[in-house]
C-alpha cells in the first residue's frame, strides 16, 4: 500500500472516530446553560406594571428523535422583581438536519421570589407557573454541542397577597442556549 493511500484511510478514520461516541444511539443526554433578556408584566387588578429583565439558568434532559424533555433552572431579575423558577419541559422537534425547529411546553415553580415597591419589600408566595417555547436548534455536524435561540412566554398566578390583591406574574423572553450532549 501506498504512503497517500495510508495517509488518507488513516484521515478518514480519525474524522468518523472524532464523532460523537453515542452518534447512533436513540437517545442523547446533555446538560447546558442559558441567558435570556426580555421583559415581565405584573397584572394586579387595573394596574399592571411592565419592566426589562434579564435571567440565567441551567437545564439536563435527554433528547430523543421527535422530543426532548428536560428539567432547568432559572433566576429571573429586573429592578423590581427577583424570583427563581424550577421547570420540567417537552419539546416536539420538527425533523430537520442543520437547524430544527421546535415548539414546547412546560410547568414548575416560581419560588423564592421578591418584588420591590416603593422601597418595601414583598416576599412572593412559591406558586405553580406554566410555559410555552418555540425556537430553533442549530446543530453542527461533528460537535458535541448544540445551540438554541428560543422565544418564550411564562406566567405564574397569584404570585403574591397584598392588601387582597393576588397578581399574576407574565415573563417574556429570548433565550440563547448552549447543550453539551454527552
Amino acid at each position: 500500500m501506498k504512503i497517500n493511500s495510508i495517509s488518507l484511510i488513516s484521515l478518514v478514520s480519525a474524522i468518523a472516530l472524532s464523532t460523537s461516541a453515542n452518534a447512533g444511539a436513540v437517545a442523547d443526554f446533555y446538560a447546558g446553560a442559558m441567558l435570556g433578556a426580555g421583559g415581565n408584566t405584573l397584572f394586579a387588578d387595573h394596574d399592571n406594571k411592565s419592566d426589562s429583565s434579564m435571567l440565567a439558568g441551567a437545564m439536563i434532559g435527554v433528547d430523543i428523535p421527535l422530543f426532548r424533555i428536560e428539567g432547568e433552572y432559572n433566576y429571573l431579575t429586573s429592578s423590581n422583581i427577583h424570583a427563581n423558577t424550577a421547570m420540567v419541559n417537552a419539546y416536539f422537534k420538527m425533523p430537520s438536519t442543520l437547524i430544527m425547529p421546535y415548539i414546547g411546553a412546560g410547568f414548575g415553580v416560581l419560588f423564592g421570589g421578591e418584588h420591590e415597591i416603593d422601597h418595601h419589600t414583598i416576599d412572593m408566595d412559591s406558586v405553580a407557573a406554566y410555559q410555552g417555547m418555540a425556537g430553533i436548534t442549530l446543530d453542527i455536524p461533528l460537535l458535541p454541542v448544540k445551540f438554541d435561540v428560543e422565544g418564550r412566554v411564562l406566567y405564574a398566578p397569584n404570585v403574591y397577597e397584598e392588601l387582597d390583591i393576588k397578581p399574576d406574574l407574565m415573563e417574556y423572553n429570548l433565550r440563547l442556549k448552549a447543550r453539551y450532549i454527552f
